[in-house]
């Protein structure tokens, strides 16, 4: 037997010898379970862990595929992904032994999450969470099956309207916005250049090469655990390089000038999503334009980025007329951006 009673403390513990991943045999002792089974329960489910047995709990399996993983995802996707585990797997499976899980199990879940009214894309994130979960232990850990493939995905990968604001309608939005401040240029650098949230809040002025009107994308900005933590994008062909109108350049050129000293390599706007998320709320209703996502700002900048174009790089000059793509026709850009016309 392996669990023993504790007489000092009145609780049980278990001690007893498994092989670790080296092939080692080693001593595993834990302290404080209720009752003999408490702790027999651990000893089981800690070999079953360590062995990567697929008759362990999802709740362990859980804990090894974020330790497999560990150098593989960003912090910030993990969070993530803990968070919707934690929220809508684990109430429902955590305790379920990942080899006993059926497809008409999967129905049920997914039945029960529908009900709860979330939108159909988050829907699909959160079934995509068990499928990863699943195919991880199905190609690493040879779990015979795996129940979700026999099973329709619930949710939509997109969206069934996308949602993005017109020149007209940007045009009504940032004449809401005291020019010059910093609200302005967020918003600004958000919708002439197509940039991510978290690109713009990892920002500096070392991003921007002035002589060239161009804005380098190298880096991204998250808030985890009150932590600031600077990563880098989110996939390799996020780092990139990016052509501003001149108008743009000349703003944040301005914008630096009013912060004298600000250091180059310094967070230009120093605030969190949340509080982007916040003003691009208080500016919609300010100026009456529809609602939409700070996500969707960058929408018709991407529809034009990511049709076929001349691969010759073309750059904005105050002195010349460039042609450049824009939203799904051309827009003719001169002195200003206001001449910019669809």
């Amino acid at each position: 037997m392996s669990a023993y009673k504790d007489k000092t403390q009145g609780t049980w513990y278990v001690s007893f010898r498994y092989i670790d991943w080296t092939g080692k045999k080693t001593q595993k002792l834990k302290r404080g379970f209720k009752t003999k089974k408490e702790a027999l329960n651990y000893e089981k489910e800690f070999i079953r862990k360590t062995a990567a047995d697929m008759k362990m709990e999802m709740n362990s399996f859980i804990q090894v595929y974020f330790e497999d993983k560990k150098n593989e995802l960003k912090e910030n996707s993990i969070r993530n992904k803990q968070h919707m585990m934690n929220k809508h797997i684990v109430p429902y499976f955590g305790t379920r032994k990942m080899n006993e899980i059926t497809p008409a199990e999967i129905i049920q879940w997914q039945n029960a999450i529908q009900e709860k009214g979330y939108s159909k894309t988050y829907e699909r994130m959160i079934q995509n969470q068990l499928n990863a979960l699943f195919n991880h232990a199905q190609k690493i850990y040879n779990l015979k099956e795996n129940p979700c493939k026999k099973v329709k995905k619930m949710g939509k990968s997109d969206a069934n309207k996308l949602e993005f604001w017109t020149k007209a309608e940007y045009d009504r939005f940032i004449a809401g916005i005291e020019p010059g401040s910093e609200d302005y240029l967020i918003f600004e650098i958000l919708f002439w250049t197509g940039i991510r949230e978290g690109e713009l809040l990892a920002l500096s002025l070392s991003d921007f090469d002035m002589s060239g009107n161009l804005l380098h994308i190298n880096k991204t900005y998250n808030r985890i655990k009150k932590r600031d933590v600077i990563d880098t994008p989110k996939t390799e062909n996020s780092v990139r390089t990016i052509d501003i109108p001149n108008f743009l350049k000349e703003e944040v050129q301005e914008y630096a000038k009013k912060h004298y000293g600000f250091p180059e390599d310094q967070r230009l706007f120093p605030i969190v999503a949340r509080t982007l998320q916040k003003r691009l709320k208080k500016y919609e209703a300010l100026t009456g334009v529809k609602p939409i996502r700070v996500h969707d700002i960058r929408h018709p900048y991407v529809k034009h980025t990511t049709k076929k174009f001349n691969s010759e790089k073309q750059k904005t000059q105050a002195t010349k007329m460039d042609l450049i793509a824009w939203g799904f026709c051309f827009c003719i850009v001169s002195y200003s951006k206001r001449s910019w016309t669809l």
